[in-house]
């Protein structure tokens, strides 16, 4: 009998996430669900997972920048199955490129996605790379939710370690107000007032006031940037 896998789907299309959830979970597979690029990669880079199903056309972040960010920044080496609507050779010869283990067109057959993603489990079962993330002497294990800088642990409480996970999956670029508010409190539950900033005056209290050179930069109207440059 095939194990239990936990999945992470990466679709914006909502009946597609559905089928594959309706085929998947009576089967006992736990799913979980991002809609765009940003909250995918998110998920992937602070859960395990035995497999990815990532879709190629996303918003916010596309599926071969998804990828790309998750195997060269992150680096994580979660098997990835990337979805797509494109069947030309260049297009999967990008995929590969980008990271990702197989390649899927749509639309497909859910026994032939089971079948796929259960090859890619067993092959990821062999697998292995670092999960901690770094930003100069900043460092953050997803694993065991340890945070160090200089060597020295860190004492952050869940949504602290949830905006700092956010911030350093992101340290190409700014991270918007809306996308931490998202992160801590999704679309339905944000509280009234600017209780974001506490918790980000909270965070650099911990990771920067301490230390000579600071790594979280605000962009005044935007929202925020992990990063060791200044600029």
């Amino acid at each position: 009998m095939p194990k239990q896998m936990r999945i992470l789907v990466i679709e914006d299309h909502r009946d597609i996430a559905e089928n594959i959830g309706d085929y998947l979970e009576p089967k006992g597979h736990a799913l979980d669900y991002a809609a765009d690029g940003v909250t995918g990669l998110h998920l992937a880079a602070t859960h395990d997972y035995d497999v990815i199903i990532l879709d190629l056309m996303l918003p916010a972040l596309d599926g071969l920048s998804v990828c790309r960010k998750l195997r060269q920044e992150v680096k994580r080496s979660t098997p990835v199955l990337m979805l797509t609507a494109r069947d030309q050779l260049e297009n999967k010869v990008e995929g590969f490129q980008a990271g990702a283990d197989d390649y899927l067109v749509k639309p497909f057959a859910m026994k032939e996605l089971e079948v796929r993603i259960e090859a890619l489990s067993r092959r990821g079962a062999h697998r292995f790379a670092s999960r901690i993330m770094q930003v100069a002497d900043l460092e953050f294990d997803p694993d065991t939710q340890t945070v160090k800088r200089a060597g020295r642990r860190l004492d952050l409480n869940p949504s602290l370690r949830t905006l700092l996970g956010v911030l350093m999956t992101n340290t190409h670029r700014v991270v918007t107000r809306d996308e931490l508010e998202h992160a801590l409190w999704g679309e339905d539950h944000r509280p009234e007032g600017d209780v974001l900033r506490t918790h980000i005056y909270a965070l650099r209290s911990v990771i920067d006031k301490p230390f000579e050179r600071k790594l979280l930069h605000t962009v005044h109207g935007t929202g925020y940037r992990l990063n060791a440059d200044e600029d």
